[in-house]
């Protein structure tokens, strides 16, 4: 059978690595948001006989246009497009910091077996993995045929492994810098250093969502145990009688929670809300603030309840967006070219919401919890967001700008939820903190970037009646047209390390194409 076999070397020892891939999230931060999603984790790790299932897009630039495709068409049709192949594995061969394999049970595959070797070079580690595959159906084609379909597989292999090498790296060199490794722990407990406390409970609302997903993962893999709060009608006989196992209950309609279980938690990451893309009528936009404020204030004085009878110094991280500054200068009380986070606030819809919503936190901070709120900007990320929407008309060769000159704030997905990790544990944290690349750049310029990265042409500009017609004149203009150049310094003052400062390390990064 074909073999395909790839090495990494980790600056990192054999027990960080390894550690480091059998915690909760390792599966999540590895699978390339160009290849697919997780859908379950190994519960325990990679484990004898755990499993964990995954879905794959079609191969290159054009399955994962169509999976972007998709899940855009079904945010808006009532009915679900499938556009990617479910893949489930079981894992074998664990040796404790040794070795582990994942053998297909079922997906497209006729066989396939991942077989992955840690070993000791130097102060560092040496991965290597050895991939043995057949394909379902090639006894029938001519030699030339196969041979072309392996060489595009095992191109698209090493697309997958390139992704990963660099997500291990990255992710190990931020939990070093936290003293989140394993070998730290060890060493923290043994000679109690003066590093800050970390959490050991951290509770995130929107955990299943684009970036809360990342966020547990991130979590995970520093060692932190992760509480995810569940909408559940606590009003339901029973319902708040019954815990839901780790998971945390609770309603931000009815404006209940599960105060014992919140109280278990050190840090609570806020990241849930109605989605805000879609057309700006009234109903829409009551849903939109109502769940942030209702949710927030919930979470703030639940927690804040919690801090005042039993003081451990926790931690409220909520949500909020670059929104508050105004789509545009027409949208703001001031003149400020550059917005910073004392910056005041702008006058349009989402600026208010923004500040009905930080508000709302704040409300933790008289009982002595910690309150940060990230004003998130533009995702970078093929599963959501504008990249996902703009993903398939540039792979087909009809992209192009969203406007000119407006200046659009970014930030890649791994580093916006870095970030909220990185507020998490620093005790600096304190107040909003933009979270944006500290390189802006315009819509030409994004347009630009996107085509140079896909090879793709990108000077056909998006009429704006396409944004209007799914969004409103006034939901097109705070979102797609908005014009924010928003400054990314007091991140860095806090110290937090951009993975991806420029557009086009972020855009070849998430879509496989350095």
């Amino acid at each position: 059978m074909p073999q395909f076999q790839y090495e990494t070397y980790l600056p990192f020892s054999r027990e960080d690595v390894f550690t480091w891939y059998t915690r909760p999230g390792a599966l999540t931060r590895l699978h390339p948001p160009f290849a697919g999603s997780v859908l379950q984790e190994p519960p325990n790790g990679p484990i004898n006989g755990a499993g964990s299932v995954i879905t794959l897009n079609l191969p290159g630039l054009l399955g994962t246009s169509a999976t972007a495709a998709a899940k855009t068409l079904t945010s808006i049709l009532p009915f679900r497009i499938p556009s990617s192949l479910k893949w489930t594995s079981r894992h074998e061969d664990f040796e404790q910091g040794r070795s582990f394999s994942d053998v297909m049970i079922s997906g497209p595959m006729r066989s396939w077996r991942h077989y992955r070797e840690f070993s000791d070079e130097g102060s560092g580690t040496m991965l290597r993995e050895t991939v043995t595959y057949e394909f379902p159906v090639l006894s029938h084609l001519p030699p030339t045929v196969t041979k072309l379909l392996h060489r595009v597989f095992e191109n698209e292999l090493r697309r997958v492994f390139d992704f990963r090498t660099r997500q291990t790296t990255e992710d190990l060199a931020f939990h070093q810098s936290h003293g989140t490794l394993a070998s730290q722990k060890h060493v923290s407990e043994s000679h109690k250093t003066h590093m800050p406390e970390m959490p050991r409970v951290v509770a995130v609302s929107g955990a299943s969502g684009l970036i809360g997903t990342q966020v547990c993962a991130l979590l995970g893999g520093a060692g932190i145990e992760i509480r995810r709060l569940v909408r559940r009608d606590l009003d339901e006989p029973g319902n708040a009688a019954h815990r839901l196992g780790p998971d945390i209950a609770w309603d931000p309609d009815s404006g209940k929670i599960d105060d014992a279980a919140l109280a278990e938690v050190d840090a609570v990451v806020h990241l849930a809300g109605h989605p805000l893309a879609a057309r700006f009528t009234d109903e829409h936009k009551r849903k939109v603030r109502d769940s942030r404020v209702r949710g927030t204030t919930l979470l703030a004085e639940a927690l804040g309840h919690a801090e005042a009878h039993d003081p451990r110094g926790r931690v409220l991280i909520s949500g909020s967006a670059i929104g508050w500054y105004g789509a545009t200068p027409a949208d703001r009380p001031h003149e400020e070219e550059l917005l910073h986070e004392d910056t005041d606030a702008g006058t349009d819809f989402i600026a208010e919401v923004c500040g009905a919503w930080e508000d709302a936190a704040r409300r933790a901070e008289a009982s002595g919890v910690r309150v940060a709120m990230i004003r998130t900007g533009i995702v970078q990320s093929p599963s959501g967001g504008a990249l996902q929407q703009l993903l398939p008309l540039f792979a087909v060769g009809a992209g192009g700008p969203l406007g000119q000159e407006q200046v659009q704030s970014w930030i890649s997905l791994d580093d916006i939820s870095a970030l909220i990790v990185h507020l998490v544990v620093n005790p600096e944290a304190q107040g909003p903190v933009n979270g944006v690349a500290p390189n802006p750049v315009t819509a030409r310029e994004y347009a630009t970037t996107l085509g140079n990265v896909l090879r793709r042409p990108s000077a056909i500009p998006v009429p704006t009646f396409g944004p209007k017609l799914l969004l409103g004149s006034e939901g097109a203009q705070e979102i797609v047209l908005a014009d924010q150049n928003v400054s990314a310094e007091r991140a860095m003052h806090l110290g937090y390390g951009f993975r991806h400062p420029d557009l086009d390390t972020a855009l070849r990064h998430v879509l496989g194409r350095s």
